[in-house]
């Protein structure tokens, strides 16, 4: 049996995230049914991460098992050829059998951009948060340093999410303008359901002035989520590197 780890990108807008929904079309739903028709069975599609509705993967990895004897390179070509245009198989190759793209996973990265421009661009509509107000990239990369480290994020993440563990190691958190967008990266071991949306909200009332200069560390050890921002839109969030 061979254990193939497959790297992809997709156009998140179409779909309800990447996890099968009874209801609702995901992308893991359109790739097995891709699998299928390449593979012959409906194969059992691992998934390195969840994306909420309308997130995009710059990076997204996925494994599958078959006894098929098809070179990794026919692979690229068959999936493709079977997929809509908003997702496209990159890469395929062999890896260890116990190999599971989500806990062989060291870390993540996430990429939010936001189009800080006066008027709207129709063209970034399903790609960038389009938000008004002067955003002082420089300012807001310093105060974001205040997530690296290891905290407990429990007043960074949703509601819903019934997650116990919510201690988190954050190893980098960078904000930079180029022209009218401004980009955040983030990176850490993992990641509580909307705790980058909900990064991104804080950092914007603190560019808004609604939370002040240097309280950000406490907000954190609060644990409260009242206290941190909004959660920022979905489309503006990319999945965008994964480390094994």
């Amino acid at each position: 049996m061979r254990n193939l780890l497959l790297t992809i990108q997709y156009d998140g807008s179409a779909y309800h995230g990447w996890q099968v929904q009874k209801n609702a079309l995901t992308v893991q739903e359109v790739f097995q049914n891709a699998v299928e028709k390449v593979f012959g069975e409906r194969l059992d599609v691992k998934g390195c991460s969840r994306t909420d509705s309308g997130v995009h993967a710059n990076m997204y990895c996925l494994s599958l098992k078959t006894d098929m004897n098809i070179s990794c390179s026919g692979v690229v070509c068959a999936l493709n050829a079977k997929l809509p245009d908003d997702i496209c198989v990159k890469a395929c190759k062999e890896t260890a059998d116990d190999f599971h793209p989500r806990y062989s996973c060291k870390s993540k990265e996430y990429l939010y951009k936001i189009y800080n421009g006066k008027i709207r661009n129709p063209f970034y509509s399903k790609y960038a948060y389009h938000y008004r107000p002067h955003i002082d990239a420089d300012y807001l990369n310093e105060q974001a340093k205040a997530f690296i480290g290891t905290h407990d994020y429990s007043g960074f993440c949703s509601v819903k999410s019934d997650v116990e563990d919510t201690l988190r190691t954050v190893t980098d958190f960078q904000v930079w303008r180029e022209q009218d967008m401004v980009y955040f990266k983030v990176e850490a071991d993992g990641f509580l359901y909307n705790m980058v949306r909900i990064m991104i909200g804080t950092l914007l009332f603190v560019s808004e002035g609604k939370i002040k200069e240097n309280q950000l560390e406490s907000i954190i050890e609060s644990k409260d989520r009242r206290r941190a921002g909004k959660t920022a839109p979905p489309h503006g969030l990319y999945l965008n590197k994964i480390n094994y």
